[in-house]
């Protein structure tokens, strides 16, 4: 996974407070929330994200989490409930945080809709941590940091680690994981070529000129500090090339 859950969880953890009321549906529930009433979602006995958000919504929430956005009828539940003035998460699998416009239209979502709704998106992926217990400082190869930094900020003095192998890390050289992330927040200007069905190409270059870093920038940030390696950032955003 790119920890999408645990991200959904710590949002609803700084919200969670007294008078505000918090439903989740979810496919499983994963962790029991204080205060938060959850739902799983039971296809066997029609109880799906679908039926689950429309019984959700007659008990007027605050906040709404929706595991999973998996078809049209759920993201357009979820439409709903957001142009009713309730605040509402989900999670989409796409590329980045760009493709998550263009995935909801895909799904059928009409793209007045999306843009009159979604505030944000919030694109991750998790690469793996150096070994503390067997990091070194390492040379990695020029091509290695030429394609990594391609269009990337200069970072001066960067410290690159790579872990040796250890039983600590049971010969990795890499021990826990650590996100990289992308956060499009959407401006009039991207409202405007949401509406318009414009080609996601040109989403992502109008976000990325009004200030979103990529999700490789962030990776390289990562592996500039020794936090993790260039091959494992490049392992992870290998799509950002292709898309």
């Amino acid at each position: 996974g790119s920890g999408k859950t645990t991200t959904l969880y710590g949002a609803l953890d700084r919200l969670n407070q007294p008078g505000v009321k918090i439903v989740t549906v979810e496919d499983p529930v994963e962790y029991q929330v204080a205060g938060v009433t959850q739902i799983p979602v039971n296809p066997k006995i029609g109880l799906t994200f679908a039926a689950a958000l429309r019984s959700i919504l007659r008990h007027d929430p605050d906040i709404i989490m929706v595991g999973e956005m998996r078809d049209r009828e759920t993201a357009e539940i979820a439409i709903q409930a957001a142009l009713t003035g309730h605040l509402v998460f989900s999670t989409l699998h796409t590329n980045d945080a760009p493709s998550g416009v263009t995935r909801m239209v895909d799904m059928g979502v009409e793209p007045y809709l999306v843009a009159a709704t979604v505030l944000g998106i919030l694109g991750q992926r998790l690469v793996r941590v150096v070994c503390d217990a067997c990091a070194e400082d390492f040379r990695p190869p020029p091509d290695v940091v030429a394609q990594a930094a391609a269009g990337q900020p200069d970072i001066p003095k960067p410290r690159f680690r790579r872990g040796r192998g250890c039983d600590a890390c049971a010969g990795t050289g890499y021990r826990g994981r650590s996100g990289l992330y992308e956060l499009m927040q959407l401006s009039e200007a991207l409202r405007a070529r949401v509406v318009k069905n414009a080609p996601l190409a040109e989403i992502r270059a109008l976000a990325h000129a009004q200030g979103m870093a990529p999700l490789r920038a962030a990776g390289w940030a990562k592996a500039c500090a020794g936090v993790t390696t260039l091959e494992e950032v490049l392992r992870v955003t290998r799509d950002e090339v292709l898309g």
